[in-house]
């Protein structure tokens, strides 16, 4: 066991970033995130990691800098959020085309206007589809062990891919939680140091990403969405070593009290904690109620979730974003699309709930499960809700 101690997440996140051993850190500030690079900051002003450290003009700058440190061989790190990421969304597809195994954290936030802080999940719906790797965490812990993670995954010659760490803004990014550190040397043994596939060097002249014509782009395409789909075994290896080293094990889909339940509550990220206390209390009073927690959001899972969900007769699905104008939140689209065409499906019910930060209590759990009953008893077998508006 590695030595327990009582840390801001974000601070525990700088410190697995240190213990990867990065070579450059390319940073811009954004609340909530700014701690993160704060902290790296220090750390490598302070000669505890030898590393470059680019304070940037702006979010679009320090994923750019990524890309060409990483391009040239160098392990590059950078975090953002919201707005930030709105800004840097365009370098995202950049970077997972061509290959590199950057990893970014996304302390999750709000997308303006109105102009809000907090957290939920509009900022990562934006650029789910940009073909990065992507992870949702849901304690400090998981943050932590997920920078480790991505970089041996992220890196592996079978992979090459970017990989995202979402985690909630200020729900886990500000809070002091007890975090298990790892020991260097384990770390060492876990995370080799990055040996590039293809590297730019004048020496040995290689090009990355050269126009495409339209006779070749849809080829190139395929060729990336099958990689990423393809990379889903090594994301389990990856899983399986570092539970073999740490003795905490990650799953695509995770679940608790399941297991024959009739209606089971969807989430993704830190509502998973408040929703276990909601199923415990449902429990009690004797109700089947069970909780399923998407971990990876990209390559989405498809096969681990329909295991999950089978035999279950309502879903109820938090999102954390509206899509507006659509039918659905993002996330209930997703759980539709992976269900289509499975015979005996369940009920979906979608709620939007905690946007911008709005709390949501175990109270409020029971209180969305109870609504969708009532709907889908009553043949509203694919409703939609945002929750708590105030008339």
């Amino acid at each position: 066991m590695g030595k327990r101690v009582g840390m801001e997440v974000s601070i525990a996140a700088a410190e697995a970033v240190k213990q990867c051993n990065v070579d450059v850190v390319s940073a811009y500030p954004i609340t909530p995130q700014t701690h993160i690079v704060e902290h790296l900051s220090e750390i490598v002003a302070n000669g505890e990691l030898d590393a470059e450290f680019f304070c940037v003009e702006s979010e679009h700058s320090a994923l750019s800098v990524c890309v060409g440190s990483e391009a040239v061989g160098a392990r590059s790190f950078t975090c953002t959020s919201a707005q930030g990421l709105a800004l840097l969304s365009e370098i995202t597809y950049i970077v997972s085309g061509l290959r590199l195994p950057i990893v970014m954290i996304v302390a999750n936030r709000t997308l303006s206007a109105p102009l809000s802080i907090w957290n939920d999940h509009s900022d990562a719906m934006m650029i789910r589809d940009c073909g990065w790797i992507q992870y949702f965490v849901e304690n400090g812990q998981e943050v932590y062990d997920h920078v480790f993670i991505s970089y041996r995954t992220a890196e592996d010659r079978e992979v090459l891919f970017p990989a995202i760490i979402n985690m909630d803004g200020f729900t886990l990014s500000h809070v002091i939680e007890p975090i298990e550190l790892i020991e260097q040397e384990k770390i060492d043994q876990f995370l080799s140091p990055y040996q590039p596939l293809y590297s730019l060097h004048p020496d040995h002249p290689v090009t990355m990403g050269a126009f495409a014509l339209p006779s070749i782009f849809a080829e190139t395409k395929k060729a990336q969405e099958v990689a990423l789909c393809s990379s889903m075994p090594k994301i389990l290896e990856v899983w399986k070593a570092f539970g073999d080293l740490t003795g905490r094990y990650y799953r695509p889909i995770e679940t608790y009290q399941a297991e024959g339940a009739d209606t089971l509550l969807i989430t993704m990220g830190s509502f998973g904690e408040t929703a276990s206390v909601a199923v415990d209390q449902m429990r009690a009073e004797g109700r089947s109620v069970g909780l399923v927690k998407i971990r990876l959001w990209r390559p989405f899972p498809f096969d681990d979730f329909k295991n999950a969900v089978k035999g279950a007769k309502h879903l109820v699905v938090i999102d954390r974003a509206v899509s507006v104008g659509g039918p659905k939140g993002p996330v209930a689209s997703e759980v539709k699309s992976a269900l289509y065409g499975m015979e005996g499906h369940p009920a979906i019910y979608d709620f939007v709930a905690g946007i911008s930060g709005r709390d949501v209590a175990p109270i409020d759990f029971i209180k969305m499960v109870d609504k969708a009953k009532i709907e889908i008893e009553e043949g509203n077998q694919e409703g939609y809700e945002l929750y708590g508006v105030r008339e």
